[in-house]
């Protein structure tokens, strides 16, 4: 006897998929842009907004820099650039993901919902990041870009 099928999601609409298709090729890009190019070395990189006003940074302060120590395999800098990296792999990666799915067969992975504690923890972990970070004492120093 068969197993009840699992309820599927509406399939994904040709104009959805040309999005996520568009996504998937601009994130693809993206992420060659910052293997090819040193944003340590390279002048017309965008720089920090935050960084450049008040000389604070942000929770994504380094995520160039440290992507690109990343993809070609200095993990230890990509740390030392951003000790938040491995969060943004989860959240870039499963975007990624779910884009080339949505563009290939209509459906991305099955349904998963952040909830809404799970979104303020999130951001609470980004705010707390981005201010200890900033902190002139020792230990904290360390996670300054």
């Amino acid at each position: 006897m068969d197993p009840a099928p699992e309820k599927l999601e509406k399939p994904a609409s040709p104009f959805e998929r040309k999005i996520a298709a568009a996504g998937f090729s601009a994130m693809t890009a993206g992420a060659g842009l910052v293997w090819y190019i040193d944003p340590a070395r390279a002048s017309f990189m965008p720089a920090c907004p935050l960084f450049i006003t008040t000389g604070f940074a942000c929770s994504g302060c380094g995520l160039t820099r440290g992507f690109h120590a990343l993809f070609h395999g200095d993990i230890v800098t990509s740390l030392e650039y951003n000790a938040l990296i491995p969060v943004f792999i989860v959240v870039f990666g499963f975007f990624y993901v779910s884009m080339f799915l949505v563009a290939v067969r209509g459906y991305a992975f099955p349904r998963w919902t952040l909830s809404l504690p799970a979104v303020w923890g999130f951001l609470g972990l980004l705010l707390v990041f981005g201010i200890v970070r900033n902190i002139p004492a020792y230990p904290f120093t360390l996670l300054f870009p």
